[in-house]
């Protein structure tokens, strides 16, 4: 049975303010060109099909659209999804062969669908916070891996039910680990531990896993299909891609990554404005999204308007200037030895600016300021 296993498509989600519906729109008709052109039999969605509980209008429109696949497909609920609201008409979704897995209770229910050499079952395990979904799963801790030990714990029950040579797939929204994380994940640790052992998965003939948006193999039967755009500059060296999987009669698998269009290219660049502007080697990030670090001593005169004239796309600056480097076993009373109330204030000022210090007419301020906090003192300690 070949299989496309995708997840994390954020609908809804935007870029650094910049709207990605196009982009998402250009993403499901792929996909849906990709099903047809390399005979897709089913397709997994392991989480994440929104951004957020409520999405907009817009986002539920593409989500229409992606349901014309036109081939049996399987989602799961993830961690910025409303479970309850995807999961709204899942009952007569699956007549149409969209197979929405989105209650706790039901993660050992499986999809089973068929090729010439048998069934293959499909257990979907939606994202499993641990406090609501404990008692309903009767696990034995409070953390993410007791919680997914107890779905696994069921699935595999349910399998051991089947007739012999059934292949199973499950999917699950979670943090696996030996997977790498961005910066455009929601956290969801519990207890200071989010990671969970691929061990959990066991049993298995394949786990398509939702929630690290970089494709990665954490073992040959356990892989993140990421997702399919870019959500943080975190991900500016991530090859967006699918999984096109083959299970064989016995369980035995192939693998291969299926290239997602890429709407516009990130690039992170480093160093002072002066660099940025005028060193050719950079006009090759013109067209891109750009994150620009200055690392001017002194903050430059409107750097976002200037940066702008050469990267019509730079979408995020920061500021980390140049500083020499303080002694790391100097104690904070070390560091302010020597200087007084006045320059201690002056170079807050400076640091908080990113190296632009106090003006002659703020060090004036604040100057008066000390000089009134003193007076005060000396007045309170009179009338004592």
């Amino acid at each position: 049975m070949r299989i496309l296993h995708t997840s994390d498509w954020h609908l809804g989600r935007s870029f650094h303010r910049v709207p990605l519906l196009d982009a998402q729109a250009a993403y499901l008709d792929h996909l849906v060109e990709t099903v047809a052109r390399h005979e897709v039999d089913a397709v997994v969605v392991a989480g994440d099909v929104y951004d957020r509980a409520v999405p907009p209008l817009t986002a539920v429109q593409l989500f229409d659209d992606a349901l014309h696949a036109g081939v049996p497909t399987v989602m799961i609920s993830g961690n910025h999804d409303s479970a309850r609201r995807l999961g709204v008409g899942a009952g007569l979704i699956a007549r149409a062969g969209i197979h929405l897995r989105t209650d706790p209770a039901d993660c050992a229910t499986p999809v089973v669908l068929a090729d010439r050499h048998g069934d293959v079952a499909f257990y979907g395990l939606p994202y499993l916070e641990p406090a609501l979904v404990r008692d309903t799963l009767k696990a034995s801790g409070a953390g993410h891996e007791a919680v997914l030990t107890a779905a696994m714990d069921r699935v595999r029950a349910d399998l051991a039910t089947r007739p012999d040579g059934t292949r199973s797939v499950v999917l699950a929204h979670a943090f696996v680990a030996g997977g790498e994380p961005s910066d455009s994940e929601r956290d969801i640790t519990v207890g200071g531990v989010a990671a969970v052992p691929a061990g959990v998965f066991d049993g298995v003939d394949y786990v398509a896993l939702g929630h690290l948006h970089g494709c990665q193999t954490v073992t040959d039967r356990v892989r993140y299909s990421g997702s399919p755009l870019a959500y943080s500059f975190s991900e500016h060296t991530h090859r967006k891609t699918m999984w096109l999987i083959d299970i064989g009669p016995s369980g035995e698998l192939a693998a291969e990554r299926l290239d997602c269009p890429v709407p516009r290219p990130l690039a992170r660049l480093r160093g002072r404005l002066g660099t940025l502007l005028d060193d050719p080697a950079l006009e090759r990030h013109r067209d891109a999204w750009v994150e620009a670090t200055l690392t001017d001593p002194v903050r430059p005169d409107e750097p976002m308007a200037r940066l702008t004239e050469r990267f019509p796309h730079v979408l995020a600056l920061v500021l980390e200037p140049e500083r020499a480097p303080e002694d790391p076993q100097a104690s904070y009373a070390q560091r302010l030895d020597g200087r007084d109330d006045h320059q201690i204030a002056e170079d807050f000022v400076a640091h908080v600016r990113g190296g632009s210090g106090a003006s002659a007419q703020e060090r004036t301020v604040l100057r008066a300021a000390f000089d009134d906090v003193r007076v005060d003192d000396t007045v309170n300690e009179v009338s004592r």
